[in-house]
């Protein structure tokens, strides 16, 4: 796990076994990583939901054709699904852990994920409540007390 919205997958079994670096469409999450910035508010928390959501648990990758297949560091562009019928990237946003996020053009779930954006923005789930970061996540994590 990289972060909320970039994670290294393994694919295939055996000898076979590579990991690829996946940056997941739709979805932007705070900053943990990036040292050009501080840890942005909530990050740690989309951090932790990503890793509870996801280790140790078989994905399926989709792309979208209306994307480029990689982005301009050579991560994987994919949708999560935990699922047939269950979208990491949708449940991040609908949650509060993720803004919904289009690159340059739209692309498949753009109108569910805003939905879902405002749903949580709306019902203050997530980095939405005024008592994490009221939908602020440029701004740096507050330290711990």
């Amino acid at each position: 796990m990289v972060d909320g919205d970039t994670l290294k997958v393994r694919r295939g079994s055996g000898s076979a076994t590579a990991t690829v670096t996946v940056r997941v469409l739709g979805i932007d999450t705070p900053e943990t990583h990036d040292p050009r910035k501080p840890v942005q508010c909530y990050g740690p928390q989309a951090a932790a939901r990503a890793v509870s959501l996801l280790t140790g648990r078989t994905v399926w990758l989709a792309g979208d054709p209306s994307q480029d297949r990689h982005d301009k560091y050579g991560r994987e562009l994919d949708y999560i699904w935990l699922s047939a019928t269950t979208s990491y990237d949708w449940l991040m946003v609908h949650d509060g852990f993720a803004h919904e996020y289009t690159y340059r053009t739209p692309y498949r779930y753009q109108r569910l994920f805003r939905l879902a954006q405002a749903d949580a923005h709306g019902a203050s789930r997530g980095f939405w409540s005024p008592a994490t970061c009221g939908g602020d996540t440029l701004r740096p994590a507050r330290s711990p007390p």
